[in-house]
Parts: structure tokens; sequence; C-alpha cells
């Protein structure tokens, strides 16, 4: 089971000062902040997924690349743009979370074909048309027309995509894009794109099912599908449920969600092998809006606020050096979020408590941790927060190693 990252031009600064909070002055973020795969041993994924939304914007605006990064992506290709390494494959697609309220896909086969030969991709998925729900006993004269039009679309565009790669004499891997709202539809879509002649199906909206739904799915493919196709999940995490998918021959997933619940869960922030703490929050002063709204009313002095914020750090790199108490450090914690939200209707401080007393960073072996200690697990700042989302992605890792380890014993 291959697990592909999706590239949202996350990087970190090797530079970056945590005492002072403070870049080196010399630094040139394209030269010298690095990619996860940069920085961890070993690499936490097996492939880079990167959007031709991402890259080039769509309808909803720019991408997130600025015109330099996206003329330095065309000139180099994917592999030299983001330095990996050999053993590290690439994927293009299209992004289709991005135009889902569009009628029509904003691209033509030709567009999306020129950005993976441009880029230099090993693969790329035909354009495809995110289906609005799931519905797996809906009679087939009461389905939704529209849901039934974006996959008609879907198959259109994959046709299409097929036949210019087989055209253009490109080596890269053509992917065809299955949609689908119910067990039946996606594997009728599974079965149309291998008669196109596709030997890789990628699942697409399948995101807000639940575990069941998507095995359902599969139970239901598995029986069209052919012994040389492969499937690929879009945007699926459940690392409980790997095994299960990979019976049903998933061969390859990708997702951001690791990754991102390192700042943007409430609460499953740090990941471990077992389960996951709530990062402690310790916001900038002049970086939170909420804490400038009161300082700016008079309510709170912003000697005071930026006092507090001071001493918290301190108390947490004492108590992570063993110099100070867990309640001292709790004392604080707890006066800085009544200052930052003198309304809260449900503390954080307890949830900090299990994370200090815990002290889960002592015991992660991961490069990040052991270099940052107590910082990785304070949620503050992007420089912290993507170091957490890169130590995320590490336990991820391990834990789909562990997965595929017990898989080939029982084997």
């Amino acid at each position: 089971m291959k697990f592909y990252f999706p590239d949202s031009q996350d990087q970190i600064s090797p530079t970056y000062n945590f005492i002072t909070e403070e870049y080196s002055p010399y630094r040139v973020r394209q030269r010298d902040d690095v990619y996860a795969h940069e920085i961890l041993d070993p690499i936490p994924y097996h492939g880079l997924l990167v959007s031709k939304a991402i890259v080039d914007g769509s309808v909803r605006g720019a991408g997130k690349y600025t015109m330099p990064q996206r003329e330095r992506l065309y000139r180099l290709g994917v592999s030299k743009y983001f330095r990996l390494p050999d053993n590290i494959v690439t994927m293009g697609d299209c992004g289709a979370f991005n135009y889902i309220d569009e009628e029509l896909p904003p691209y033509t086969t030709d567009e999306v074909l020129n950005f993976y030969e441009r880029c230099g991709f090993h693969a790329g998925i035909s354009i495809d048309h995110v289906v609005f729900g799931y519905d797996a006993k809906v009679p087939d004269k009461e389905v939704n027309l529209s849901w039934k039009k974006r996959r008609e679309i879907s198959l259109h565009y994959a046709e299409e995509f097929y036949e210019a790669v087989q055209r253009s004499g490109n080596k890269i891997e053509p992917i065809g894009a299955a949609q689908g709202w119910s067990p039946e539809s996606y594997a009728d879509s599974v079965q149309q794109l291998q008669q196109m002649g596709y030997q890789r199906i990628a699942l697409g909206g399948m995101v807000p099912l639940k575990t069941a739904d998507i095995v359902a799915c599969l139970k239901m493919i598995d029986q069209v599908c052919l012994s040389a196709t492969q499937l690929h999940l879009l945007g699926i995490t459940r690392v409980a449920s790997m095994e299960e998918f990979s019976s049903y021959g998933v061969t390859s997933f990708d997702s951001t969600t690791p990754f991102r619940q390192a700042f943007m869960d409430d609460r499953n922030n740090y990941h471990t092998e077992n389960g996951a703490y709530t990062a402690i929050r310790v916001p900038q002063v002049e970086g939170n809006p909420a804490l400038k709204r009161r300082i700016l009313a008079g309510e709170v002095s912003a000697s005071k606020a930026h006092a507090i914020e001071r001493e918290c750090m301190r108390r947490l790199r004492a108590y992570d050096q063993g110099s100070e108490t867990v309640d001292r450090a709790i004392e604080i914690l707890e006066e800085y979020e009544k200052l930052l939200d003198s309304g809260i209707k449900k503390s954080k401080i307890p949830a900090y408590r299990t994370t200090l007393e815990a002290k889960p960073w002592k015991s992660c072996k991961c490069s990040i941790c052991v270099a940052h200690g107590i910082d990785i697990a304070i949620f503050r700042g992007s420089e912290r927060n993507k170091r957490r989302g890169f130590h995320n992605l590490s336990v991820f890792a391990d834990k789909m190693c562990r997965i595929e380890h017990f898989h080939r014993q029982e084997g």
C-alpha cells in the first residue's frame, strides 16, 4: 500500500530560532526551507501528489504558488523542484474539490495533459467532477440528475484523457477517475474505465463516506475488477481499515489528514503510536486577532499580555528541562487562556495537563522531536505547527509499516 502526500507548499525553515522567534536574515525560502522528505528519515511517504488547481489556480482564484514558483516548477519539473529522491514517485491531478460548485470542470484534457507532461509526473489522473451525494439504496430512476451528469462528465473526460495519452507517446501512467453515488455506480464506473484501457483507477468523492460505505463500494467493485487493475483512494486515511482496503485491490491512497490535524483539529494535534494529544496553545499576542481586539478595546493591557505569553513559554521549557513543576506550568497557561478569551465555554487546561504529564515528545524518536522537544507540542505559529504535522506524518508512516509487517507475518 503506497501513501502519496498531497503538496500544498508545506515547508519549514531549518534555521528558525524558537527562542527569539526569528528567521535567519539570509534565509531564501525556495533555497533554504525543506520539505518533510528532506528532514525525516525514513521518508514518511512513497509519493507526492500535486494538483493543477494548487499550481495554476482555478475558478476560485489563484493557486498557492506564486508566479516565480509556478515558472520554476514548469522549468525544473516536479522531481527537481521538490528535490525528490529517486524512490519517490509523483502523481498529478486536477484538484476537483476546487471547482466542485461549477457546472463543468474549468480545464480541458489537453490543458491537463500539458500540465502533467511539462512537470514530468510519473502518473496523472483524468479530469473528474465530484458527485455531491451518496445513497446506496436509491433506485436508478430516482437518482439525482446532477449526480448522473457528473459521473458521465468524469467518464467522458477519462476516455478523452486515455486516448490523448496514447496519442502523445508520453510515458506518463494514465489513471482513470471513477465517481459514483452508490456501490453499483462506482462499480459501473470502474468497469467502463477498464474497457477504455485503464489499469489504474482512482476512486474519487469518497472523503465524506463512512468506512463501512467505502468497504461496500470496494466489495462491489471487486466483482468487476480485473486482476491487473490497481485502485487508488483519493483523500482517504483510515489506518485501521487499510488492510481490508488492500484485500479489495487498493494499492495506493493519498491524504493530508495526519499533517493537517496538527493545526486544524481542535484536540488531536500531536499523534503517537496509540492515540493523540492536544497541543498546548500559546499564541503570539500580535498573531491572535481576538486578543488584539481586546487590547485595542482597552479590556487587556498589552504589556500584561506579552508578559504572560513570555512566562508561558519560559515555564513550559523549564518544565521540559525538569526545573519547573507541571502545576506551575498549568497555572500560567490557565491565566493566559482566560486572557485570550474571558468567556471561554470549555477550557483546554485538563487536556494540556494530560499532554504535559505524558511528555510524549520525550519518547518520540523522530528527528523533529529529538531536535526541538516540547516546542513541537506547542501550538504556536507555522514553524512549530508544520513541524508537528511532519511529526504526525512520521507516526502515520510507522503505523502503516507495522500493519504491512503484521500482514506479511500473517501471510
